[in-house]
């Protein structure tokens, strides 16, 4: 049996110029961090000959050309593993809610499913492939960034080259700022869940007419990197945000609703300084931040909300038991 950890990630800045549609052209950069909730999957040889997949539902076949779920169905015929073969997942958040869970299957299952064909993947290689498998392979219209923070972990500045190379830079900013970045920031699930694809897709087709706007974007996640490497006052990075989930509504009809952005106003008028909707918009998680002597008012502003309590992980995929 073999066990995969994957984590999830909180996007600050530059998601949209991870799509294909923008950075064929120019260089993409997105600002995020892997956390401390995560996709397991566990890969268990079968006593007989089936295939046995449990997600959401269950699927039992005989044959690989039987399966239902896409990403499953194209590992399986990829790698062929001999005889029956059971693949569960867990985990620690549901999909749709914005903080990039579909990717940490793909890279868990990639990871999980070569150790048990024993051999050893880099973090590189389960990204590249978890991004071939999802975008070239399946056709998702979604970006590369949530595979590679999914696959490396940590606090990462990501840039996506037109020639298709990702280069992939940890924050060098000091262990007290990485503490202040985190304690000022709060999550707040709306119950809103939503399929991201909708909303992606028109952000996909309105790229080449908002181009200026996804250049921005990117210029704002390198600021916030060196606001956080220069250990400055993180009151900047809180602005910066702001100026980031301005511009993103802007790209799509469908990022923010008039609950979303009464939500937001509310904090904004409580002392958060910034703020967004994770992963593509429409619902999920929504990010704020805010001084600490700041969040017992925010708090009690959004008290419809429910808080959610995270940490910030270091490392990616994990293979966490082998037995």
């Amino acid at each position: 049996m073999i066990i995969s950890r994957t984590p999830f990630r909180l996007s600050f800045a530059g998601g949209g110029t991870d799509l294909l549609q923008f950075h064929c052209e120019e260089e993409g950069a997105v600002l995020s961090t892997a956390l401390n909730k995560y996709m397991y999957i566990t890969v268990n040889k079968r006593f007989d000959e089936t295939l046995r997949l449990s997600y959401s539902k269950t699927e039992i076949h005989s044959s690989v050309r039987n399966i239902e779920h896409p990403i499953l169905k194209y590992i399986l015929s990829k790698y062929k593993p001999d005889g029956g073969l059971e693949i569960i997942s867990m985990a620690d958040i549901p999909s749709g809610t914005g903080l990039g869970s579909s990717s940490s299957f793909t890279v868990g299952v990639l990871n999980a499913l070569k150790k048990y064909l024993k051999l050893q993947p880099s973090p590189e290689q389960l990204a590249r492939e978890a991004c071939d498998i999802e975008i070239n392979r399946l056709g998702e219209p979604i970006g590369k960034q949530d595979q590679y923070i999914a696959a490396y972990g940590g606090l990462q500045f990501i840039r996506f080259q037109p020639k298709g190379q990702v280069l992939v830079e940890p924050v060098n900013c000091s262990a007290n700022t990485k503490v202040k970045l985190k304690s000022s920031c709060l999550l707040f699930f709306t119950g809103l869940t939503r399929d991201s694809k909708s909303v992606l897709k028109e952000q996909s087709e309105k790229t080449n007419m908002k181009r200026d706007v996804l250049r921005e974007m990117a210029a704002i996640a390198k600021k916030m990197k060196l606001v956080l490497e220069r250990d400055d006052n993180l009151d900047l990075f809180g602005n910066l945000l702001h100026e980031a989930w301005v511009l993103k509504k802007s790209m799509a009809s469908n990022i923010s609703n008039p609950r979303i952005d009464e939500w937001y106003d509310r904090a904004k008028r409580a002392g958060a300084l910034g703020g967004k909707i994770l992963g593509a918009g429409s619902g999920g998680f929504l990010m704020l931040f805010c001084e600490p002597s700041k969040q017992v008012a925010v708090t009690q502003e959004l008290k419809e909300l429910k808080p959610f309590q995270v940490e910030f992980e270091n490392q990616g995929s994990q293979i966490i038991f082998e037995g």
